[in-house]
């Protein structure tokens, strides 16, 4: 059986819509601003009903928006409600409400409390409030594995489609984790730049950049897109995923977790590394990430390693929205055949030896594999395989 992507939704530091956004990091653009990557023009009452708005927390927004309009590109309305699943996942769920709720607790006793703090606060809010907007009867929960959420959530997805549990699902992660109290909490773990800058792979990198979004993918039975004339835009090939089992926060020191997820990814699609054409990193511009990411890589594929890419140097860290949404830039990437470069990159690294893709987009025309690397908090990892429509 064959999955395929139908639709597309993103909502980012660098604008909504996957075609721009896209079209964006193409050109070099850096969302970021003043050290954080926050999705400043995002408006959710000129996409959603102002009152049901005000009792959705921001991640639960961004997340509905990027579900909206990727399940309008699918047209998602068109098929049968029984057989259209939701998974979308968030690392960490509803701070902006449960730090607004806590205070306002504190200061004022019981009668502080919001009536709809659970279902603001709550992961599975965004995955509830896109079946309610879209009448959706399938499957539908909360995916929740830290910075790999994203890519865990498609993978899933991907396996709920071959497994027969339903014919489309609506597949992702949302974030928005720019609280007062987050950030401090980043910052006392040292894992944020002080400067404020996003170098992934670059020899001045001393840490991530926050960042706030969502990203979407439709996918869906090959068969059954192509009888209802449903344009695809790529393919979920192959899924990977494993556990350090080492550290809660820092990844395993030979790689080995990053490494069996993309084995395993490749082996799931029936691939070998040298059909692999392009690689999105999951690149945080933190200095042992990157080193071991680039380790793992290396013992891969050995000297003909592909040219790898990160995102997070133009729109941060999304955290859970993380995986998704560089699974959408795989997606781009292979239907353009452009490769995004990683900016921000200036002082090679002896220790990240690999083709960053430093230099601006560059045209790759026929491509057609890549792999998405997603490894989150807690040691758990996704490797996503995606191949051209």
């Amino acid at each position: 059986m064959s999955v395929v992507v139908t639709g597309r939704g993103v909502v980012t530091s660098l604008g909504e819509g996957a075609d721009a956004f896209f079209d964006a990091l193409l050109a070099g653009r850096s969302g970021i601003v003043d050290g954080l990557s926050d999705c400043r023009d995002f408006d959710p009452e000129a996409h959603i009903d102002a009152r049901a708005a005000r009792r959705m927390d921001r991640f639960t927004q961004l997340g509905l928006v990027a579900s909206l309009e990727a399940a309008a590109e699918a047209g998602v309305r068109e098929c049968d409600p029984s057989r259209v699943a939701v998974l979308l996942g968030t690392g960490v769920g509803g701070l902006t409400t449960l730090q607004e709720q806590c205070t306002s607790f504190l200061e004022r006793g019981e009668r502080g409390v919001s009536p709809n703090f659970v279902p603001m606060m709550m992961p599975n809010a965004a995955a509830g409030q896109v079946a309610i907007a879209l009448g959706i009867h399938g499957p539908g929960f909360s995916v929740a594995s830290a910075c790999a959420t994203g890519s865990h959530a498609i993978g899933e997805a991907m396996r709920m489609i071959e497994r027969g549990h339903a014919d489309v699902v609506l597949a992702g992660g949302s974030e928005a984790a720019l609280t007062s109290l987050c950030l401090a909490a980043f910052r006392r773990m040292g894992a944020l730049s002080p400067n404020g800058v996003s170098r992934p792979f670059d020899a001045r990198r001393d840490g991530f950049v926050m960042g706030e979004g969502a990203g979407v993918l439709v996918l869906e039975d090959e068969e059954h897109a192509r009888a209802r004339g449903a344009t695809v835009y790529g393919r979920i090939v192959g899924y990977g995923a494993s556990n350090d089992a080492f550290d809660m926060v820092q990844p395993d020191e030979d790689g080995l977790g990053a490494l069996v997820a993309m084995r395993a990814a490749l082996a799931d699609a029936g691939l070998s590394p040298s059909d692999i054409d392009f690689i999105s990193a999951h690149g945080t511009g933190t200095p042992i990430n990157d080193r071991i990411e680039t380790l793992a890589i290396r013992e891969l594929f050995g000297s003909d390693a592909p040219p790898v890419s990160s995102t997070k140097s133009a729109i941060g860290h999304l955290l859970g929205a993380a995986g998704a949404t560089e699974a959408l830039v795989c997606v781009e990437t292979l239907r353009r055949g452009v490769l995004p470069p990683t900016i921000n990159y200036e002082e090679p690294d002896p220790d990240c030896d690999l083709d960053y893709v430093t230099e601006g987009a560059r045209p790759a025309p026929g491509i057609k594999l890549a792999l998405s690397n997603s490894f989150g908090f807690g040691g758990q990892n996704a490797c996503l395989a995606i191949a051209a429509a």
